[in-house]
């Protein structure tokens, strides 16, 4: 996180505070010994131990205006922003003329308390100053268009009934150096961040949460601590990955890179460079992992994006290797800095930092999300008090979609940059999650099978996740809330597993279990599809069972010497001659489809049963819904 610059910038650009602007005649000799004193404090970056000694200069001559206006300035430099506007108003009620010069830095820090309006004014004032410096108007400038979208987003987005109150994370994560880039798992049970340990030193430390209770933070055991020049950790939402930038002689392809980690039995692995569809001889850094671990978000200097650092995106191919980096566009890039990114658990939501898009000044935090396309919308400015004149950095969400984390430097942080965690406003917050866990085995061995595992929004047939088992076929998922999903497992060799999944009512936070059998493909070997439910009196396919269709064809096109008979059934309302022909047409649309998308006729043979074999109960709706099914056969290896 950068340096403030609010006071430096300031005495630069209206009166070059470390000369002797006052008269020296009407200074007290002591009050006048201790100033210089104080300035040279200043000039060696010792804002805190300069604010006793300025406070003694005013005690000994209270007309002494340079004094006041020099503490204010650095008051503002330590955030205290209502002690420096106290200041900045005794010089005004003094020597009006005077202070009138002062009214930019005075208008600073009326925005740093959030009072937008007066700032406003007061940078209006500085700007009708005649002579005032080129460097001067281009800075009061700036500042005037951050007060006026402040303004205007607080009218368009009105708050009420929220508190931004960040509570430290207290002793048991927090030190007496900077802790920043915090990342939570999506069980929300460990905490991991970086921490400065030297001057070129940065650590990874974990901290497990109980109770919402975190543990004494702790060195992340194995060789991920060994080398010194690294940063910007994030963990995988199911603990399994840290992914980090690192600078290590002889192992990159340039400056900072992105490595892996990844947990065994053993502990954490040797990072792993991430290779050079991600990586260039340039600056990549601030990773973030989407859920089901298949897409990397990450920042880079390198040339050809749209100003400094620009957001990339690669997609992890089914082998397993990362796909070339895209930039993400103009949309999401300014001509600025972009970092930071951070996806949320919900896979929809993604977070991040920009000092080049309109905001309140300097770096700001913004929030993308995805529309029912899967593209992603315009960038939404957090607002004040997320968002202030300072410099803000990385943030993390909890997979509530509830609690957020971040780094700053606030009153009572116990050193430099502390760990905050605040709850969002209900406009920001992504969407809340549950959790799909189990296990995908062999329905013959009960042995585990490595596979993929699908999930499709049924409102819009867009894939939200698509994760790989582990070796023994384990899986964890999470979700969105408020959806009903197809829920589709593919594995090389097995006809392939397709269920509607209704969890548009489920809680949020709640952990679900999903044991899948498949059974491999052999001769005679049948599958019913789940989701192709057609209307009554209808062979029209239904939007739904798309996603199943797309399966089966995966599995001809594994499979090319695979024959199947596509088998259509109805209820028994209508006389069984019409129930035929109907279910005739139904297994026909099938076929027609699986044609459309490049499989050969000759490989696919379709009949209808008519009302004869029905499965359920036809008495009830719910009943007919089930007998009206299709299913496919394998008719020939």
């Amino acid at each position: 996180m950068k340096k403030s610059i609010l006071f430096l910038s300031c005495i630069v650009l209206v009166t070059g505070l470390y000369a002797q602007t006052y008269d020296a005649d009407k200074v007290k000799p002591k009050a006048l010994a201790r100033y210089e004193n104080a300035i040279q404090l200043l000039k060696d970056g010792l804002t805190r131990e300069a604010v006793p000694v300025l406070l003694e200069c005013i005690n000994i001559d209270s007309n002494f205006l340079d004094a006041y206006l020099s503490l204010a300035g650095a008051f503002g430099e330590l955030k205290q922003y209502q002690r420096s506007v106290n200041l900045y108003e005794k010089v005004q009620i003094k020597d009006p003329v005077y202070f009138s010069i002062y009214t930019l830095p005075y208008s600073i820090n009326l925005a740093g308390l959030g009072r937008f309006e007066e700032a406003l004014k007061a940078v209006n004032i500085f700007l009708s100053i005649p002579n005032i410096s080129e460097r001067g108007q281009k800075s009061a400038a700036y500042r005037k268009q951050s007060y006026q979208f402040a303004i205007d987003y607080a009218s368009k987005h009105p708050v009420t009934d929220y508190q931004f109150a960040p509570i430290n994370l207290g002793d048991s994560v927090n030190g007496p150096r900077s802790e920043y880039y915090p990342s939570v798992t999506v069980t929300d049970s460990l905490l991991v961040f970086t921490r400065r340990t030297g001057d070129q030193r940065e650590d990874f430390m974990q901290s497990t949460i109980t109770n919402k209770k975190f543990g004494k933070a702790q060195l992340i055991d194995g060789d991920i601590n060994l080398e010194p020049r690294k940063g910007a950790i994030t963990v995988s939402q199911d603990g399994e990955w840290l992914l980090f930038a690192g600078d290590f002689s002889g192992r990159g392809l340039g400056w900072y890179d992105i490595y892996l980690s990844q947990y065994t039995p053993q502990g954490w692995s040797e990072p792993e460079n991430l290779g050079p569809t991600i990586n260039t001889e340039f600056w990549e850094s601030s990773p973030s992992i989407s859920p089901d671990k298949r897409v990397l978000y990450f920042s880079s200097n390198r040339p050809g994006g749209y100003g400094g650092r620009d957001l990339y995106m690669s997609i992890r191919q089914p082998n397993g290797k990362w796909g070339k980096a895209i930039n993400m566009g103009p949309t999401i890039n300014s001509t600025g800095d972009e970092f930071s990114p951070f996806i949320h658990a919900d896979n929809q939501t993604l977070f991040y930092t920009s000092d080049g898009l309109p905001g309140y000044g300097n770096s700001d935090l913004f929030v993308l999300r995805k529309n029912e396309k899967g593209e992603w919308g315009n960038p939404e400015n957090l607002g004040y008090p997320i968002n202030t004149i300072e410099n803000e950095g990385s943030l993390a969400v909890s997979a509530d979609g509830l609690t957020a984390y971040y780094a700053s430097d606030r009153s009572d942080s116990r050193g430099n940059l502390d760990l905050y965690a605040f709850q969002l406003r209900p406009n920001i917050r992504p969407n809340r999650t549950l959790y799909v866990k189990g296990k995908v085995t062999d329905v013959n061995t009960q042995k585990g099978v490595p596979a993929t595992v699908e999930l499709t929004d049924n409102n819009n047939d867009v894939v939200l996740m698509r994760v790989q088992t582990d070796e023994l076929g384990e899986y964890f998922i999470t979700l969105p809330t408020g959806k009903d999903y197809t829920f589709t497992v593919n594995r090389k060799g097995y006809l392939f597993y397709s269920e509607l999944y209704a969890l548009s009512k489920k809680e949020a936070d709640s952990v679900y279990k999903k044991d899948i059998a498949l059974k491999p493909v052999k001769l005679n070997e049948s599958f019913v599809f789940n989701n192709i439910l057609f209307a009554s009196n209808s062979y029209a396919l239904p939007e739904n069972g798309l996603a199943e269709l797309a399966q089966l064809t995966q599995v001809l096109n594994d499979n090319p010497t695979l024959k199947v008979e596509i088998s259509g059934h109805t209820d028994n309302i209508g006389n069984t001659k019409d129930n035929l022909t109907l279910s005739t047409n139904r297994a026909k649309s099938i076929v027609d489809y699986l044609v459309s998308k490049g499989i050969n006729l000759e490989r696919l043979s379709f009949k209808g049963y008519g009302d004869t074999q029905p499965v359920a109960d036809n008495t009830t709706e719910e009943g007919r819904a089930k007998n009206r099914r299709t299913s496919f056969t394998i008719t020939g290896l």
